[in-house]
């Protein structure tokens, strides 16, 4: 065996110092979640910077010849405890003072103190090289492989430079009307204690305005407590706009609120605002939570939700294969209950766990940005058992007996986090996110990366039939799209318990009225068939353009299946919007049934004797004032018209697109809503949106009848070649990666969305280059495929096995769990806690997964 420093000098030229901008994976192998707390440590590529576990270094070591890797580890410190020490066994804790993370008086970073051992490994041989092997080597060795560990040693980790480090929820602006607050001079003076408010009499929660010295009580909270809202009542009357709250006024200063910035600010001249009302700062101490308090509180009861959580009860813990808890990255939540239920999916298991050799050996050279890699690595992390361990307990009296609390080590997906959310607006952050969304979001990744070969996605993709009857001819049109989601309206009107709701409203009216506090408020029951029955009802179009007729008419509207697919998804449309255009929860309880039988709801198609509408296009949309004229293409002139565009530029009321987008609606779905509804108006066109907010091109641009290119655009514009290329090379021909391009104005990231949500009318244009041509297909023996998507088709008969649940006011925050039915138990997967569920709230869930029951 060769010496280790000639070894090194023979491998120096590949050992790099790693600069700023070089991604070091020195927390996670690239294919396991082995880490360097992990049995036998991590081992980092000390050229790629990659890193890899025990058992997956030698595969790279066979396959880039690479020798030497930085191996790490680390062993947990025995933890001691202190004179402050509470006698539970856990280390002392500062309560938190600052809403922030990571700085002083913030919530503290929960780190384990780890011995940390860090020598160089050459392979094939494993031989290892410490720190003082190497002062006794060459001084070119000694150097440059130093600076190297170094450097790899103080490098920010991939992980760690992705999260965020520090993050203060205190750093407040200087509210813009402090420096010029004009003060009304009309005598009032505040005593220093002893406050109520003046409408309700309530004690507690006040604000007092800095205009005219009002003393009023605050918001109410979202669960019925805080205030009676006088106080913004009353800036909405006389526009007077900062408060500060009462009983947070110090020498260091107080609680400022702007009701005009909608924010928490910054008063710069507040004791001299206070002393004009008798207040004198300096001699003020604080009697109440000041909002920062209220939130540090809030943030520390998260998993109070009893009944979704069952914490009630004290539930067996359970680990094992398939029973792998995941760690919460911060609000991953969503992401950790998706992907828990998607790879209780057989497609799901068959296409990236059994294959996961296949897939690995086939990894590219850097497997942390390979989908396939990482998605494997989750599934088999999940699947696996290696991971379902129970989490080492803080307490070191091994005479303790504490409860038994389910947490798992468990596996934290980083790296699968931040592929999947790479350039997303919103699952690239640390923000909470809704769980429908996130399943459509990785469903369109699978599909993305799933163009040729086995696709998992199937197991849940559907055709639906709509059936549109023309009220004055009797004519039927009928329409096929894919989807892969149930939607599941709500029908609050027909709840059985109608007169409870009824009395528990009057009675918060009359708390209202008489300024107290809200009662609780019952939870609406609504039965499953209700909701089933709403599904399928037949919906009234008031403004439909019928071509049997040629002009608007009033139409109905049916959805049914036209394919039912192996796995169902039912997702209970509990978010909707107030008439402030504020969201909020429906509080409901739903009794969804364990089996399900949706065969009435199969769609039949065209019926004996039935006419159809004629397939011709409504005419362009303008104004009476506007000549009719074509749109020049792109070699047409004034004097011949004869290219000239047969569509119009449409004349869209830019005050009612300007409207909906004020409201927050994409640009292009405020365009289509204006165009689709003629003008009239913002009621229709705010009902447009409303009725086709989950179509999948609601926010691709507008596209014309008829023609298959975007406003401004002609059939004839070249297209980029550089995005073709692009484009042919997920799987699509040449013609489809064209017209996708051509419909988006030539926009590449928009051009791969449409083209995606198009799937049912590309899939059925002629194959082109990748694949049969015409000719081919027409000489082959075989016939060809039905045009449009591979779908899946059987009965209608489902059985529940997994339901992910959410607590919270709005999808944006709250907590995500769910519960997944294994050998005929049911197991709530809750971030690392994988316990056997006692009493599954099946009632209250957001999402609900059905399988196929086959005879």
């Amino acid at each position: 065996m060769a010496e280790a420093s000639e070894v090194l000098m023979s491998v120096l030229s590949t050992i790099r110092v790693p600069r700023p901008g070089d991604r070091v994976h020195k927390d996670e192998c690239a294919f396991s979640f082995s880490s360097p707390e992990s049995e036998g440590g991590l081992y980092v590529c000390m050229n790629t910077f990659l890193g890899f576990g025990s058992q997956y270094v030698d595969r790279h070591y066979s396959r880039t010849g690479q020798r030497a890797y930085l191996h790490i580890t680390r062993t947990r410190k025995a933890q001691k405890e202190d004179d402050n020490s509470s006698g539970s066994g856990d280390p002392p804790k500062k309560k938190p003072t600052r809403l922030a993370i990571g700085i002083e008086g913030g919530f503290d970073v929960e780190q384990d103190q780890y011995e940390e051992e860090v020598k160089v490994v050459l392979l094939p041989d494993r031989q290892e090289v410490t720190l003082e092997d190497l002062a006794t080597m060459p001084d070119v060795v000694k150097e440059r492989v130093s600076l190297s560990m170094t450097g790899l040693m103080s490098a920010d980790s991939v992980s760690h430079a992705l999260q965020v480090q520090q993050w203060d929820g205190e750093v407040r602006q200087e509210s813009r009307y402090a420096p010029e607050l004009k003060q009304l001079d009309n005598g009032v003076k505040i005593p220093p204690s002893g406050w109520r408010c003046e409408v309700c009499d309530l004690q507690e929660n006040l604000w007092m305005n800095l205009s005219d010295g009002k003393v009023l009580c605050g918001r109410r909270y979202f669960d019925g407590s805080g205030g009676n809202n006088h106080a913004l009542l009353y800036f909405q009357q006389t526009g007077y706009p900062l408060a500060v709250k009462l009983g947070t006024i110090t020498p260091d200063g107080a609680d400022v609120y702007s009701y005009d910035e909608d924010d928490m600010v910054l008063d710069s001249k507040l004791p001299e605002h206070l002393s004009h009302f008798g207040i004198n700062m300096m001699t003020m101490e604080k009697t109440e939570r000041t909002m920062t308090e209220l939130e540090i509180a809030v943030n520390q009861r998260v998993g109070e939700w009893e009944v979704i959580q069952e914490s009630g009860a004290t539930l067996q813990p359970l680990s094992g294969p398939s029973l792998t808890g995941m760690k919460n990255l911060g609000n991953s939540c969503y992401l950790n209950s998706v992907m828990q239920v998607l790879f209780t999916v057989p497609d799901f298991q068959s296409k990236y766990v059994s294959n996961i050799e296949k897939i690995f050996t086939d990894a590219p050279s850097d497997p942390t940005q390979d989908f396939k890699t990482q998605v494997a690595k989750l599934g088999y992390g999940l699947l696996s058992g290696e991971y379902s361990k129970p989490a080492p307990d803080p307490v070191d009296d091994p005479t303790s007996n504490p409860e038994p609390r389910g947490d798992q080590v468990g596996i934290a997906p980083r790296m699968f986090k931040a592929l999947v959310g790479r350039g997303h607006p919103e699952f690239s952050t640390n923000r909470q996110q809704d769980a429908q969304e996130f399943l459509l979001h990785f469903i369109n990744m699978v599909e993305r990366n799933c163009r040729s070969g086995e696709n998992p996605t199937e197991a849940f993709r559907f055709l639906v039939e709509e059936r549109i009857v023309c009220q004055q001819s009797h004519k039927a049109k009928y329409t096929q799209r894919v989807d892969y989601i149930v939607q599941l309206p709500v029908p609050m009107d027909q709840a059985t318990n109608t007169e409870e709701l009824q009395e528990a409203e009057r009675r918060r009216e009359e708390a209202e009225s008489a300024g107290a506090p809200p009662p609780p408020a019952p939870r609406a029951r609504i039965p499953f068939t209700s909701c089933l029955a709403a599904l399928s009802e037949p919906e009234t179009l008031t403004d439909f353009w019928s071509s049997a007729v040629q002009a608007k008419t009033t139409a109905s509207k049916t959805t049914r299946f036209a394919s039912f697919p192996d796995h169902l998804v039912i997702q209970v449309k509990k978010f909707t919007f107030g008439l402030d255009w504020v969201p909020k929860k429906l509080d409901v309880s739903i009794d969804v049934p364990d089996t399900l039988d949706l065969s009435a709801l199969r769609g039949m198609g065209q019926q004996p004797g039935e006419e159809l509408l004629p397939e011709v296009a409504p005419p362009p949309l303008m104004t009476p004032d506007v000549e009719v004229k074509g749109i020049l293409g792109s070699h047409g002139n004034e004097e011949d018209d004869s290219l000239y565009s047969p569509l119009l530029s449409p004349v869209l009321d830019d005050s009612t697109v300007s409207q909906l987008c004020e409201m927050g609606f994409p640009l292009e779905a405020c365009r289509k809503a204006v165009y689709y509804t003629g003008n009239t108006g913002i009621d229709a066109a705010i009902s447009w949106v409303m009725g086709h907010m989950d179509d999948p091109d609601f926010s691709a641009p507008l596209v014309l009848p008829g023609c298959s290119s975007a406003p401004g655009t002609t059939p004839t514009e070249t297209v980029s070649e550089e995005h073709l290329a692009t484009i042919v090379s997920m799987g699509f021909s040449r013609d489809q990666a064209t017209r996708a391009l051509r419909a988006t104005s030539n926009v590449l990231e928009r051009a791969v969305d449409w083209i995606f949500s198009h799937l049912d009318d590309l899939e059925s244009m002629e194959v082109s280059e990748g694949g049969r041509s015409a000719g081919e297909s027409e000489g082959s023996r075989e016939p060809p495929p039905p045009p449009g998507p591979r779908v899946r088709d059987g009965p209608g008969k489902y059985e529940l096995f997994a339901f992910i649940s959410h607590m919270g006011s709005s999808t944006m925050c709250g907590h995500y769990v769910c519960h997944i039915k294994k050998d005929q138990q049911w197991v709530i997967f809750n971030d690392q806690k994988v316990c056997a569920s006692e009493k599954p709230p099946k009632d209250l869930g957001y999402l609900y997964f059905y399988r196929r029951v086959t005879e």
